[in-house]
C-alpha cells in the first residue's frame, strides 16, 4: 500500500484530470471507474485495474476482492479522494484501467450505431439499454460524446464491460457491417409496432441514433436500409433519443424473442 498526501503527486493530478475532464481519457490512456459498483461491474466481467485507489477511512475494511484487485493500491486521505471526485458524495474508491483501444467492427453483430449524440446521459442510458436487449455492439460516429468519458461511464452503470466499443468512427466503417441499417424518423417509413406485428422487423440489425437536435444526418441516412416512425399519439414532436433508442432495441429482442 502506497500512502500519497500532496495534492500535487503526478498521480493525483492525473486522476483529478481523468476524473473532471471529459477527453482526458483519450489523451493519458487510461480510464477512472470510482465507485463500487463501477468497479464490481469491471471485475465481474474479468476486468484487470492497473491501480486501485482508496481514501483512508475505507482502507481498513476494504473487501479483499478490491484490495487484491489490481497490482498496486494507493491510499489518499479522505480530503484529496474528495478532490479528486467529480461527485457530489466521493464514492472513496476506485479503479485506474488501461484505457481500450478502439476495435475492428464486427460485421455480424446486433449494433447501435450513434450519430453525434452528444450528451453524455443519452449516451451511457443507451449503451444500458443495448447490453440489456442483446445488442453487443456500439460504433460511435466522430462527434458523439466520448465512451469512455466518466459522465458516460456513470450513465452506462458497467455496461460498457459486456460491449464491443468502437469509437471515433466514420461512414467508411458502416460499410463493415452485414446486417440491416434502421433509422428512426419523424415523418417517413412504417410504424415501428406494425413492423413488429406482422414480423418484418430484423432480428439481426443496427440502429442508428442521431444527434438530439439534428437527427441523423442525411449522409447516414441514405446509408439506411428502412426508415422507421415510432407512434406518438400523444402529439409531442419527438423523443429523447435516449428512449428512443430503447423503444426500438426493446422492440428488436422481442421480435427476436417471439420467433425462437
Amino acid at each position: 500500500m502506497n500512502l500519497i498526501t500532496s495534492r500535487d503527486n503526478p498521480l493525483v493530478k492525473d486522476l483529478r484530470r481523468l476524473s473532471q475532464d471529459s477527453t482526458a481519457y483519450r489523451k493519458l490512456g487510461r480510464v477512472w471507474l470510482e465507485g463500487d459498483h463501477l468497479c464490481r461491474a469491471a471485475l465481474t466481467r474479468g476486468v484487470k485495474p492497473e491501480h486501485a485507489v482508496f481514501a483512508e477511512s475505507l482502507w481498513g475494511t476494504a473487501p479483499r476482492e478490491w484490495t487484491q484487485a489490481a497490482e498496486r493500491n494507493t491510499v489518499l486521505p479522505d480530503a484529496l479522494f474528495a478532490e479528486i471526485s467529480s461527485l457530489e458524495s466521493p464514492a472513496k474508491m476506485g479503479f485506474v484501467l488501461g484505457a481500450p483501444t478502439s476495435k475492428e467492427v464486427q460485421a455480424n453483430t446486433p449494433t447501435v450505431v450513434l450519430d453525434r449524440v452528444q450528451d453524455a446521459g443519452n449516451v451511457g442510458s443507451i449503451l444500458r439499454s443495448a447490453s440489456a436487449f442483446g445488442f453487443k455492439q456500439i460504433v460511435a460516429l466522430k462527434g458523439t460524446a466520448g465512451l469512455w468519458s466518466p459522465k458516460v461511464l456513470r450513465a452506462g452503470m458497467g455496461a460498457h464491460f459486456g460491449l464491443q466499443l468502437i469509437e471515433s468512427a466514420s461512414l467508411e466503417h458502416l460499410q463493415s457491417l452485414k446486417v440491416p441499417l434502421l433509422g428512426t424518423d419523424v415523418h417517413e417509413g412504417p410504424y415501428l409496432h406494425q413492423l413488429l406485428q406482422q414480423g418484418q422487423l430484423p432480428q439481426t440489425c443496427a440502429w442508428v441514433m442521431g444527434h438530439e437536435g439534428q437527427g441523423v444526418s442525411p449522409e447516414l441516412m441514405a446509408m439506411v436500409h428502412q426508415k422507421v416512425r415510432i407512434a406518438q399519439p400523444g402529439g409531442e414532436e419527438s423523443l429523447n433519443v435516449a428512449i428512443a433508442a430503447a423503444i426500438c432495441l426493446h422492440a428488436s429482442a422481442t421480435s427476436a424473442s417471439s420467433s425462437t
